[in-house]
């Protein structure tokens, strides 16, 4: 980000509070997304090797869980979960025609509609928007579709300002970091390491509480509000009977983002039409119960076009991108079901692997189970196929689901397709074909169990356990002893 020619200096201050000097131009720039071009391991290495990422992770996962078993302890759980996956599998199944009620109701209220079809398309559509209106700063709130398509990177190119206004987002973008969770972006980060970010933006030492650190970003966030020309969000939900967006926040950044500048535009993926404003009865207690432990988020927002000639406030025009990108690829299909994703985050934080990894390990927007199902799906098995190896096929992901994506088989069914494609590692291919040759005969079975235990036998060590460089399972023994006990020795 860069300051514009109206930003004031330091020493200037909006309702008496000094404005931080460097919040308008942090030195850090987004970082890449990782895929390919480095492995699962190699970025789960990372967060597992900063001891306060993995217990932070775990805590706050924990944390979520409890909430979220809490908000739906007087209420048929299970009853509200089948009425949700029953509304999400029906508007995905007729997602064309809810799509057109949704066009027609929303041009109908003044909004602009544009349809991108892939993530190129959609950068292009949201700067054009911008050059046209004479956009020089727009004021973001959290968007995971506009991760998906490096939305923020495209508009810094092209000489736009872009201020991420969600607390966790605006702490990510300024550390040129990425959202590390769907719900909470800085669960992998410190509050020491935003004071340490928030005083170099200062330019001196800012006290080392949450108190201070906040009221620092609202200063220099209020001032983004008032002077940005265009406001950019993405979208919960998109009811087609009425043309509207549904924006859920526990900030005021995403009201202001939607109704302050002039021009509001919203990137929302196609899968998040529903069919009646009735459905969010259903589907938002499942969305923030399952996401915050909340009854309901503190701000539910229906934006429904421009600003009428009656009302005092609102934007002046309002556009609407449908991002493709993959979805409707989906349709009828095997993995159709991962369209009915709500963005919940609540697979997360049941999900063993994650919980030791974090989000970032997944090379792409989205980490744990939904991470690993939509990644090989939107990136393609070559480039993202690794990720759906990242799970224990536990199932705790099919049993947490507020909408009853079966998660779990999704998994299998991308590890399917993977290998049918050929993306499967050529020793792990021969590992288990020999593998299945000699468990599938029982004689056979009997002889490789017996050798085995003979080998184990000649590499256990003194203390009973295999080495760690045990040959063939060395990432598996490099981290856990197998005792030989186990193996009826």
């Amino acid at each position: 980000m860069s300051r514009t020619e109206d930003a004031p200096s330091a020493a200037e201050s909006i309702s008496g509070t000094p404005l931080p000097s460097g919040w308008a131009a942090p030195a850090h720039q987004p970082g890449a997304f990782e895929l390919p071009h480095t492995t699962f391991g190699e970025r789960a290495q990372r967060t597992m090797a900063r001891p306060f990422a993995r217990q932070a992770i775990a805590g706050a996962t924990d944390h979520a869980l409890e909430l979220t078993l809490e908000r739906f302890a007087d209420v048929d759980h299970e009853a509200l979960r089948d009425q949700g996956r029953q509304i999400r599998a029906h508007a995905i199944a007729n997602l064309p025609d809810y799509l057109e009620q949704w066009i027609g109701h929303a041009e109908a209220n003044g909004t602009i509609v544009h349809f991108a079809a892939d993530e190129g398309e959609a950068r292009r559509i949201v700067a054009g928007i911008c050059a046209d209106e004479g956009i020089a700063r727009v004021v973001k709130s959290k968007s995971m579709a506009s991760e998906e398509v490096s939305l923020n990177s495209a508009l810094e190119g092209a000489g736009i300002d872009v201020v991420e206004t969600d607390l966790g987002e605006f702490v990510v973008q300024a550390m040129g970091d990425r959202p590390g969770h769907v719900i909470a972006p800085i669960l992998h980060r410190t509050k020491d390491e935003v004071h340490a970010l928030f005083s170099e933006m200062a330019g001196h030492d800012l006290p080392n509480e949450a108190e201070a650190l906040t009221a620092f970003a609202r200063a220099g966030l209020r001032h983004a509000f008032l002077t940005a020309d265009g406001g950019i969000t993405g979208g919960n939900f998109l009811v087609a009977e009425t043309g509207e967006v549904l924006l859920v926040t526990n900030e005021g950044n995403g009201r202001l983002t939607s109704s302050a500048p002039r021009v509001h535009i919203a990137l929302v993926g196609i899968e998040k039409v529903i069919p009646r404003r009735a459905d969010l009865a259903v589907l938002l207690p499942l969305l923030t119960g399952h996401g915050t432990g909340q009854q309901i988020t503190t701000y539910v927002t229906l934006t429904g076009g421009p600003r009428r000639a009656d009302e005092p406030d609102g934007p002046e025009q309002t556009h609407v991108v449908l991002l493709d990108a993959g979805r409707s690829a989906l349709l009828g299909g095997e993995f159709e079901e991962a369209l009915h994703c709500i963005r919940c985050g609540a697979c997360q934080n049941v999900c063993p692997v994650y919980r030791q990894v974090g989000g970032h390990a997944y090379g792409w927007v989205y980490g744990g189970p939904i991470g690993a199902v939509l990644t090989p799906l939107f990136r393609g098995q070559a480039e993202g196929g690794e990720v759906a190896q990242a799970t224990t096929l536990c199932g705790a992901c099919d049993d947490i689901c507020p909408v009853r994506i079966p998660l779990h088989d999704l998994l299998r069914g991308l590890r399917r397709q993977r290998d049918e494609e050929g993306q499967t590692p050529r020793g792990e291919r021969i590992a288990f074909a020999l593998w299945g040759a000699l468990w599938s005969r029982p004689r056979l079975y009997r002889a490789s169990t017996a050798a085995s235990r003979s080998l184990l036998g000649v590499l256990a060590q003194a203390d009973g356990t295999v080495s760690t460089r045990l040959p063939g399972l060395r990432r598996w023994t490099s981290t856990r002893d197998l005792p030989l006990r186990r193996l009826g020795r």
